[in-house]
């Protein structure tokens, strides 16, 4: 009995997701755009622990000034407080493999976070 329980301890821990990361249209400034990044993410670990490493892969074609990124899963961004594994489990509703995540420039998601948060502002009042 005390092996299925470390094997059930082990697929937990060790768990990972297939993502394939695409830079988006609008931040690809050399031809060609890049090929996408594939790595496995933990399904306990966050996005933002990925970004050194997708920063480091699409270096070359990123716009200068780019500090921080943002993901987005088919137009809706995703929370970087939400575990990947989580975020996987509700959004894919079909499991795809890999899991097909774009990647933007979080200062021109803050305008869209802005509009958001007054459209929710101006329903509240």
């Amino acid at each position: 009995m005390e092996m299925c329980s470390d094997e059930a301890v082990k697929y937990v821990w060790e768990g990972a997701i297939p993502l394939q990361i695409h830079l988006h249209e609008s931040e690809v400034t050399t031809l060609p755009p890049p090929s996408p990044i594939l790595i496995l993410g933990p399904r306990l670990g966050y996005l933002p622990l990925l970004v050194p490493i997708i920063k480091a892969h699409f270096s070359s074609t990123l716009p200068p000034g780019t500090d921080t990124v943002w993901f987005d899963y088919k137009g809706l961004p995703l929370k970087w407080s939400i575990p990947t594994g989580v975020l996987f489990d509700l959004l894919c509703v079909e499991p795809e493999r890999p899991w097909n995540l774009t990647v933007l420039n979080a200062n021109k998601m803050e305008g869209l976070i802005v509009q958001c948060l007054l459209i929710l502002t101006l329903s509240v009042l």
